[in-house]
C-alpha cells in the first residue's frame, strides 16, 4: 500500500503539466490500474532477482503492464521538451568595449618612469609621506581648478567679470593664445608622433583667431578638446638582437623607450588630472584682485532748496578754496567744508543764476545769469568786482583758464574774455547751431572742449574762432565734458537720453578710441584726481552715479539715492569726495576715491569735517 502511494507521488511530480485536451490527458497520464501492474511488475522483478517467488501473487497481465510503461516514456519526453525554468549556474559572459579617453595621446613608457619607485603600479603605498618641515603641502590647502572655475562662475562679482573669465578661460582653452599650423609631411619626421622643434606656430597678434584645421587639432588639440581613441600601437615591443655567432637573447637588451623620449615635464597636459590646461589653471589659481571698497551711502546730505531741474544748467562747483559754491533761484551760497559754515554771496533782485564757476587759483568766482550777464565776484569779502555783456540769452555754461574765461550761452555764441581787460569779449566762436551748454578747458594743451543742444561736440585750439575738430557722432544733447588729468589730449564727452552713451577722444588724432552705452542720460563727467578713474551722473531710470575704471570700463561702483536726474557734479579739491545735486533737491557728498599719498591736502577727507549745518540757506 505505501508502495503504490509512493510510486503515484513520484509519477505526478515529474509531470506537473496536464494538457488541456482530456483525450491527451488519457494517452498522458496512466490510469490507476496502470500504476498497479506497474508496482506488481516491479514487485515481481524484485521478487525474480532474488531467486525467491511469493506465494499468493497475482498474475501480471502483460496489456496493462506495457501500457504502463508506454505512459512512462511519454511523461519522459513531455518533461524533456518543457523543462521547468531552473536557474542555470553557468554564468553568462558580458560582452563590452571599455573606452579610455585619451587627450593628446599618453606616452606610457614616460608615464611609467615618473612613478616613483616606493610605490607600485598595481598596488600604491598607503604610507603617508611625510610633510618635511617648514615646506607647504600644496596638495592640502589648494583646491582643484575645477573647483575653483565652478566657484568663478557660480559667485561673480558682477555679470561684467563673469563674462570675462569665462571668455579668457575660453580662449586659454582653444587657442592657447596661438593659432596652430599643420607642419607639412616632408618637415615632420613622424606625422604622428611630430616633436615640438618641427612643429610651427604662428604669433601674429593682427591674425584672426581661427579654430585649426583638423591634422592639427588630432594632434595639438588641448586637453579640454573631445578625447580621442588612442593608436593602435601603445606597447613598443623590440625583436631580440642577434650577434654574429648566432646566438639570441631571450630577453630585449634595452628597456623600450618612446619615440622621442620620455615627457618630463610635469606640467604637461599627459599627466594632468584636471579637465582644463595648464595655462587655465594658473589662470583660475592667480590671486583674484579685491575691489575697491567704496561707501554705498553718502555721508553727508544737504538740503538745497530752489535747485533748478534744468539739464542745461551748471549751479555747483567746488573751488581750491574748499568752498563749494551753489545757484539757488536768485541767489548764489557758499558752503565751508572745513567750518560747516553757509554764506549767503549775493541775491540777484530782478534775474536768475544759470551757471558758477570758481576760478582755477584764488577766490574769485563766475556767475553767469539768465540775462545773459557774467559777474565776477570775491568771494572773501563777498563784493561784486565786475560785471560783462555780450549775449543776448542766458549764460549757463562758464569755464576758466587762468586769466581768460569762457561762457556759453542760449544765443549758441561762445565768448572768451580776458578778466584783466576793459573790453567785454576779447573773441566770438559761432560754432553751434543751439544752445551752448557744456564748457571745459584743457590748460596743460591749450585746447578748449564744447557741447551743444546740437549734439555737436567742438574742440577749439586756443583763442581759434575756428574749431580744430568737430565731432557729431553723440545722437542728443553733449552737456558732460572732462578732460583727463593723467594724459594728454584724451577728452571724454557723454550725451543725453538719446544717446546714452560716453565717449573719449584723441584731441591730438581726431579720433574716437573708445564709446560706451551707459544705458541712461549722462549728465556729468568727471576725471578721478587720484587715479586714472572717471565718474559719471546718469537721469532716468535709476539716477545713479558711476565710477569707472580707465580703460577697461569695468564699473567699480554704482552709487544710487538721489530721486530725480543728477544734474550737478563737482569734485573736492583733494580729490577724495564727490557732491551730486539733482531736482530733489538735496546736495550728496560721497566718498569715492582714495587720498594720494603725495599730496598733503585734505587731510585725512571732509568726512571727519563736514558738519554742523545741514541747509545751504
Amino acid at each position: 500500500m505505501g508502495e503504490n502511494q509512493s510510486g503515484s507521488h513520484d509519477l505526478s511530480s515529474m509531470n506537473p503539466r496536464f494538457p488541456e485536451n482530456p483525450s491527451a490527458a488519457d494517452d498522458a497520464m496512466p490510469r490507476d490500474n496502470d500504476i498497479n501492474a506497474n508496482s506488481i511488475k516491479r514487485r515481481a522483478h524484485l521478487g525474480g532477482a532474488n531467486g525467491h517467488d511469493r506465494e499468493g501473487s497475482e498474475p501480471v497481465d502483460p496489456g496493462a503492464l506495457s501500457r504502463a510503461l508506454q505512459g512512462v516514456e511519454r511523461a519522459a519526453r513531455s518533461r524533456e521538451r518543457t523543462p521547468v525554468g531552473s536557474p542555470s549556474r553557468k554564468r553568462q559572459r558580458v560582452y563590452g568595449d571599455r573606452f579610455i579617453p585619451n587627450r593628446d595621446g599618453r606616452d606610457l613608457q614616460a608615464s611609467y618612469s615618473l612613478i616613483p619607485d616606493n610605490n607600485s603600479p598595481a598596488t600604491p603605498s598607503k604610507a603617508k609621506k611625510r610633510t618635511p618641515h617648514g615646506e607647504l603641502h600644496f596638495q592640502r590647502s589648494k583646491p582643484s581648478s575645477l573647483t575653483l572655475l565652478t566657484e568663478v562662475l557660480a559667485n561673480p562679482g558682477t555679470d561684467e567679470e563673469a563674462n570675462t573669465t569665462f571668455s579668457n578661460l575660453l580662449q586659454s582653452e582653444i587657442f592657447h593664445h596661438t593659432v596652430p599650423q599643420p607642419t607639412p609631411p616632408t618637415l615632420s619626421p613622424d606625422p604622428v608622433f611630430p616633436s615640438s622643434s618641427h612643429s610651427t606656430t604662428i604669433h601674429d597678434p593682427s591674425r584672426a583667431r581661427t579654430p585649426p584645421s583638423n591634422l592639427a587639432s588630432s594632434v595639438l588639440a588641448p586637453a579640454s578638446l573631445t578625447p580621442s581613441t588612442p593608436h593602435k600601437n601603445i606597447f613598443t615591443y623590440m625583436s631580440p638582437q642577434h650577434h654574429r655567432n648566432g646566438s639570441a637573447h631571450l630577453t630585449p637588451s634595452r628597456t623600450p623607450q618612446s619615440r622621442h623620449g620620455p615627457n618630463m615635464d610635469p606640467h604637461s597636459d599627459l599627466y594632468s588630472v584636471s579637465p582644463i590646461n595648464y595655462d587655465s589653471q594658473r589662470l583660475l589659481l592667480s590671486p583674484k584682485k579685491q575691489p575697491r571698497a567704496v561707501s554705498k551711502v553718502p555721508f553727508k546730505v544737504l538740503d538745497a532748496p530752489d535747485l533748478a531741474d534744468d539739464f542745461y544748467l551748471n549751479l555747483v562747483d567746488w573751488g581750491s578754496s574748499n568752498i563749494l559754491g551753489v545757484g539757488l533761484g536768485p541767489c548764489v551760497f557758499m558752503w565751508n567744508s572745513a567750518s560747516g559754515k553757509v554764506t549767503k554771496l549775493c541775491d540777484l533782485q530782478d534775474d536768475i543764476v544759470t551757471s558758477v564757476s570758481w576760478i582755477q587759483r584764488g577766490s574769485h568766482i563766475a556767475i553767469g545769469t539768465d540775462k545773459g550777464l557774467v559777474q565776477i565776484w570775491d568771494a572773501e569779502r563777498c563784493r561784486r568786482l565786475r560785471t560783462m555783456t555780450g549775449h543776448s540769452a542766458r549764460a549757463g555754461a562758464l569755464a576758466w583758464n587762468d586769466h581768460i574765461l569762457t561762457s556759453g550761452s542760449r544765443d549758441r555764441l561762445i565768448l572768451h574774455r580776458d578778466v584783466r581787460q576793459p573790453e567785454q569779449w576779447l573773441r566770438k566762436l559761432a560754432g553751434h547751431k543751439q544752445e551752448v551748454c557744456g564748457l571745459r578747458w584743457n590748460g596743460e594743451d591749450g585746447q578748449l572742449a564744447s557741447g551743444g543742444n546740437d549734439n555737436k561736440l567742438m574742440v577749439w585750439d586756443k583763442l581759434n574762432a575756428t574749431p580744430l575738430y568737430k565731432f557729431s557722432d553723440h545722437t542728443a544733447a553733449v552737456k558732460a565734458i572732462a578732460w583727463s588729468p593723467h594724459q594728454h589730449h584724451l577728452l571724454a564727452s557723454g550725451g543725453g537720453t538719446a544717446d546714452r552713451r560716453i565717449k573719449f577722444w584723441n584731441t591730438a588724432t581726431g579720433t574716437c578710441i573708445n564709446e560706451i552705452d551707459t544705458g541712461s542720460q549722462v549728465c556729468n563727467l568727471a576725471w578721478s584726481k587720484n587715479s586714472n578713474e572717471i565718474v559719471s551722473t546718469h537721469g532716468f531710470s535709476q539716477n545713479q552715479i558711476v565710477l569707472w575704471k580707465y580703460p577697461s570700463m569695468t564699473q567699480v561702483a554704482s552709487l544710487t539715492g538721489h530721486t530725480y536726474r543728477v544734474l550737478y557734479l563737482a569734485m573736492s579739491p583733494d580729490g577724495q569726495t564727490v557732491v551730486t545735486g539733482a531736482g530733489d533737491e538735496t546736495l550728496r557728498f560721497w566718498k569715492c576715491f582714495n587720498r594720494r599719498q603725495r599730496d598733503g591736502i585734505g587731510g585725512d577727507g571732509l568726512g571727519s569735517r563736514m558738519e554742523m549745518s545741514s541747509v545751504l540757506r
